[in-house]
């Protein structure tokens, strides 16, 4: 593996078997699949100037492990996926825990047992968790609409307060909608949770942290002879894809390329722009050894941010007297002037916005897309290596 910054003056794209752009998830695993299985020569371009893509993290000022672009946590139940990446990381056991801060108090999300008796009192809150387990049996996700569904006023009364104190004041900052915008099918499918654990992803079989952090993660799967990885070079300046051929530097290329940015951007938003929201990210290093109860405390009834994460407790590092945490802030992504598209807005006129630049691709036989952008869906991580191991099990067979 070679990793430079820019492409050098003799950058001879005929001289690899595949293209890859971008070198997050998507990019990594369809490079890392070619070179291995079909000893293909990949050349992999990366406009940001690191590899990992969203996943990046670095160590701050203070020494403190940080992800870039957000807290990303490992979770999966898909063997495969699990299997792929355990060969390029191990694992610690952290679990993750999520609390919302509703009034002062810390309330764990999703809401169960414990919640229940924070949020009603000890009695009441035991009574109606009583009623939870008679009805639904224990240890399940329960959508707040199939609580509703009952016609029984405890139950709607449960359903009702985790609406209003856990769902409809996140979900107006994170996604910049009154409550009569927000889709009633979304507001139905928040769960309550009938048990006592309090993982924020109770039936996911693997979870936990990339030992030694998700930038060593990629460094390790891209380390193969015949990758070689070009960042801070936009491949728009390069590619050119027309409604049946791809020209990689003003000449038809007949390898393969696999893009994983977006699709409307590639064409210079000549259709319209796909919208999206975005996050300001605003790190803190404070000279305390610990800020809050939890990884991710929500901010589901206050402030104007949405949530806060402190890395220390989801790295297990051990740095006395410093704590480093990021305050998110979600708005409306602006297309065109380097900023980070995080959250497809899924609405049927967008979808259909997407499927027309999609379709401008369906006739290129050598050009694949694959990913969060390029499929103009909402993944998550292991969600992407799934998708990516597909795309390039037909590349491999083919």
């Amino acid at each position: 593996m070679s990793i430079r910054q820019g492409l050098p003056e003799d950058f001879n794209p005929q001289s690899y078997d595949a293209i890859v752009v971008g070198a997050g998830y998507a990019g990594a695993v369809c490079a890392r699949r070619l070179a291995e299985a079909c000893g293909n020569k990949v050349a992999i371009i990366e406009r940001r100037p690191h590899i990992g893509g969203n996943a990046y993290d670095y160590l701050d000022e203070a020494g403190i492990l940080v992800h870039k672009y957000g807290p990303h946590i490992y979770h999966t139940t898909n063997e495969r996926v699990h299997e792929y990446l355990s060969r390029f990381t191990e694992w610690t056991d952290y679990s993750h825990k999520v609390l919302a801060n509703i009034h002062g108090t810390f309330m764990p999300v999703p809401f169960n047992h414990r919640s229940l008796k924070l949020a009603f009192g000890e009695e009441r809150g035991e009574a109606l968790y009583q009623k939870l387990v008679a009805t639904f049996g224990k240890d399940k996700k329960v959508p707040i609409m199939e609580l509703r569904s009952k016609n029984d006023p405890d139950l709607e009364e449960i359903a009702d307060y985790v609406y209003e104190n856990v769902f409809l004041h996140y979900t107006m900052k994170q996604w910049g909608k009154t409550p009569d915008q927000i889709d009633p099918a979304v507001t139905g499918r928040v769960p309550v949770f009938v048990g006592d654990d309090e993982r924020y992803f109770p039936q996911a079989p693997h979870q936990g942290m990339p030992k030694e952090g998700y930038t060593k993660l990629f460094e390790n799967m891209l380390n193969h002879d015949l990758i070689d990885v070009f960042l801070g070079v936009d491949v728009r300046d390069l590619l050119k894809v027309s409604e049946t051929s791809v020209s990689v530097c003003d000449k038809p290329y007949g390898g393969e390329v696999v893009y994983t940015g977006a699709l409307d951007e590639l064409f210079g938003y000549d259709l319209g722009a796909l919208p999206y929201r975005t996050v300001d990210m605003v790190f803190e290093t404070m000279d305390v050894d610990d800020f809050q109860p939890a990884t991710t405390v929500n901010y589901t009834v206050s402030e104007n941010f949405t949530r806060i994460t402190e890395f220390k407790k989801m790295t297990g590092q051990v740095v006395p007297g410093k704590t480093t945490i990021l305050r998110e802030y979600s708005r409306t992504y602006i297309p065109g002037v380097g900023e980070t598209p995080y959250y497809v807005i899924n609405e049927p006129q967008n979808q259909e916005l997407y499927k027309k630049y999609r379709k401008r691709v369906s006739g290129v036989l050598n050009f694949h897309v694959v990913g969060r952008l390029a499929e103009y869906r909402y993944y998550d991580m292991d969600g992407v290596v799934a998708s990516a191991l597909e795309l390039s099990d037909e590349l491999i067979h083919n």
